[in-house]
Order: C-alpha cells, then sequence, then structure tokens
C-alpha cells in the first residue's frame, strides 16, 4: 500500500477505504458543518429547495452569526434571523449569537468541537483554522453546505500536498503570524493551489497553538486547500483543557509522497508585514520604510486569541495611541474577553485610548466597526488585505502580528515593536 500523507490518511479513513491518492474523487462523511450569517442562510435556502425535513445530525451542525452581529442593519438582522429560526426548527444543538458567540473559528476550538482525525467543512474559506488540531477542514460554498447538513457527506478531490519542514525557535516579536506571511510571500497567493499545507519538523514543537491556528488559518490565502499540523504534547494539552478527549490522532506516514518539500529556519525570521493589496506582497519590518497610519485593529479569527491581547498590551501598557489614530481591539470570543478583562488588558487599551468590542469578524471583511474611507491605511492583524477589503477602494490595508500593530499605534507609523523602548 502506498504511504500516505496526514491528510489523505483522514480522508482515506472518512470515506472507508483503505487508500487513497492524490487527485482521486471521493465522498467522505462530516464530523461538522459550519455556516455564518452570510453563507448560512444561502444554504439554509438550497436545503429547503432540497425538500429535506432534518439535518443529518442535530449536533454535528454548528451556526455562529460573528461576520455582521451584533446586527449592523436591517439586512444582517434578517439574515441571523434566517440562522436563528433555522437552528431553533431543527433542533440544532450548536448555534451561538449573542452573548455565547465569538469569531466562529475561534469559538469553536475553544468549545473543543473539532479535534484530529476530524473532517470539517465550512461556507467560509477559513475553515482551514482546524487543522492547527490535525484535522481536515475547508471552506467550501453555500450550496455544499445545503448538502453536507442534509445527508453528512461531501465530495472531495484529495489534494496533493507541499510540505514544511519548521527548524529552529521564533525570536522575540515573532509569531506564527509571521511564519504564515513569510511562507505566503514566498510562494504566492496561488503557490499551494488545491494542495494541502502539511506542516513537520521539530520547529513545530517551538510554536503555541495559537501560533499554529493563526498559521493554518491563512492556508488559503496561499490558495491551498487546507493546512494541517501533526499532534503533539501541546495539542494534547489544548484538546484537553477544551474538554476534547476521544479524537484520532493522524501522522503523515515516512515515505508520504510530496508535490514540493520547504524548509523554514524561524531563528531567521523578523516580524513580517504584508503591503496592499496582497498576502503575499510582505516585507520584513525592516523594509517597510515610513508608512503613516489611520487605524490599526486587533482583532479576527487570525490573531484575536488572549496570546495576541496580551503581546498587545504589554506594549500599550503606560503608553498612549497617537493622536489621529483610531485603535480598535476585538477580542475573538466571548471567553477571551472575559479572561483579558480578569487579567486587566481590557482597562490597558482604554487607558491608552483604544476602544474595546464585542467579538465579532467585523471591520475584517469591511462589514462594521471600523470601515476606511478613501486614502486611509490600516494596520490589521487580519488574513486578507485585497482591494477594498476593509471599507473604500481606494484604502490600504497592511497585515502583521498584534505586536507591530501596538507598536504601529503607538507611533502612527508601521513599527518594528522592538523600538519601543520596554
Amino acid at each position: 500500500m502506498m504511504p500516505m500523507t496526514m491528510t489523505q490518511k483522514i480522508l482515506a479513513r472518512a470515506a472507508g477505504l483503505p487508500h487513497v491518492e492524490a487527485g482521486q474523487l471521493i465522498e467522505a462523511k462530516l464530523d461538522l458543518v459550519l455556516g455564518n450569517d452570510i453563507t448560512a442562510p444561502v444554504a439554509i435556502k438550497e436545503f429547503e429547495k432540497i425538500g429535506c425535513r432534518d439535518v443529518f445530525d442535530k449536533g454535528k451542525i454548528a451556526l455562529v452569526p460573528d461576520h455582521f452581529a451584533p446586527n449592523k442593519d436591517i439586512k444582517a438582522a434578517e439574515q441571523c434571523k434566517v440562522m436563528r429560526t433555522f437552528a431553533c426548527d431543527k433542533g440544532i444543538e450548536n448555534y451561538f449569537e449573542i452573548g455565547e458567540m465569538g469569531v466562529e473559528h475561534a469559538l469553536l476550538p475553544e468549545r473543543g468541537m473539532v479535534g484530529p482525525g476530524d473532517v470539517i467543512i465550512g461556507a467560509d474559506s477559513h475553515t482551514c483554522t482546524y487543522g492547527a488540531l490535525n484535522a481536515f477542514s475547508t471552506g467550501v460554498g453555500s450550496t455544499d453546505m445545503a448538502a453536507g447538513m442534509a445527508l453528512g457527506t461531501a465530495w472531495f478531490r484529495v489534494p496533493e500536498a507541499f510540505r514544511f519542514v519548521l527548524k529552529g525557535t521564533l525570536p522575540a516579536w515573532v509569531s506564527g503570524k509571521d511564519v504564515i506571511l513569510h511562507i505566503i510571500g514566498k510562494i504566492g497567493v496561488d503557490g499551494a493551489l488545491y494542495r494541502s499545507m502539511e506542516y513537520a519538523g521539530e520547529g513545530v514543537a517551538a510554536l503555541s497553538v495559537d501560533d499554529r491556528l493563526a498559521m493554518a488559518n491563512m492556508a488559503i490565502e496561499a490558495g491551498a486547500k487546507n493546512g494541517i499540523f501533526p499532534v503533539d504534547g501541546k495539542t494534547r494539552e489544548f484538546l484537553k483543557a477544551v474538554g476534547r478527549h476521544k479524537y484520532a490522532e493522524v501522522d503523515a506516514d515516512a515515505k508520504a509522497v510530496y508535490a514540493e518539500t520547504f524548509e523554514i529556519d524561524m531563528s531567521r525570521l523578523r516580524p513580517t508585514v504584508a503591503f496592499p493589496h496582497l498576502p503575499s506582497n510582505t516585507r520584513t519590518v525592516d523594509e517597510v520604510g515610513d508608512v503613516k497610519i489611520d487605524q490599526v485593529v486587533i482583532g479576527s479569527c487570525t490573531n484575536g486569541r488572549l496570546s495576541d491581547l496580551r503581546e498587545a498590551a504589554h506594549l500599550l501598557a503606560g503608553r498612549k495611541v497617537a493622536k489621529g489614530v483610531r485603535c480598535i481591539v476585538i477580542p475573538a470570543t466571548q471567553k477571551i474577553y472575559l479572561e483579558a478583562m480578569k487579567e486587566g488588558l481590557l482597562e490597558i487599551f482604554i487607558n491608552a485610548g483604544a476602544v474595546v468590542s464585542t467579538p465579532t469578524c467585523g471591520p475584517c471583511l469591511g462589514g462594521h466597526m471600523g470601515i476606511l474611507a478613501r486614502g486611509e491605511r490600516a494596520v490589521a492583524t487580519t488574513n486578507r488585505n485585497f482591494v477594498g477589503r476593509m471599507g473604500h477602494p481606494e484604502s490600504e490595508v497592511y497585515l502583521s502580528n498584534a505586536a507591530v500593530a501596538a507598536a504601529s499605534a503607538i507611533t502612527g507609523r508601521i513599527t518594528d515593536p522592538a523600538k519601543i523602548k520596554s
């Protein structure tokens, strides 16, 4: 039998097959189907067209209104109402709205709903986040979501894989966000098109689970089908903490075939910024020049976790946001919000002149809570900086980690956090 990658092993098991190969079409059983307030209403409409009376499993559907929630306008309110009504009517167990909600790709791992060996589809491109926990997870269209809710299965073409061998440890102010921006800058936004980005090497152990979640989250920004990490002690510790006790760890076979292998020495990386208008347009903080900014956003499904808020607060403590700069901090879930409050982080942000929002995707997709006007520039810990992504088509978004974002908020220019005196 031919050796298999992590992704191939998971898909083979879900398809009930002893072996699968790159390019093979399979039908796989799903462990979770996810939708949000933009995509789920479309899926619900298609589900009703099919004529199904019920979903395949009430416990394996997750609906999270997070993009335009809390409702920013009448249209957003109607979208969320469609989801709420459907969840109630079908008895869906995992519906998370105001008071329980969070940004979906931060919320589901926190609740122990995703784990090793799972096959997960979501009508959101950043569903690939859960590969950080050794799952196969990928974004799909709303009609695929509808079929998944009805049948509990989905068709896939098994992807070939790229292998990224990580070495060394992260220097100060460098995070998983910088590793993935470095990789995307190296291979391009379509460099891993419909491939699995599989991580390996002794450097994996140097990455926190939060680092891995950020890296898997942005696999789609390289065009990948999914990103995936092996399981180690940090993964198991995280799963135990969130109450996920049953799972099936998957390792790549020693002689698994990869389309290409890349070696990344993380010890040589610097804080990295993606310039407009592509995540691949990367420069280190040493190369950015003098870029004046109008806004900073610290949050999103990529970097709105407690570790990100701690890093930002470390720099902002006792300092002020530059005059004329708007700094918006968005904890990714209610739990993160509460923990940040208990640690005094929210007080630091507010004393520095920032604002703190309830969990929402908000400005990341140009939704609300921080839209840019013509000519304005923002540094954001988000994942995408396409033309008009956060507002006006003539605005600009610069992607960074939380430390660079906080340092930039203090100076009013894109800034190396090491230059903020401690």
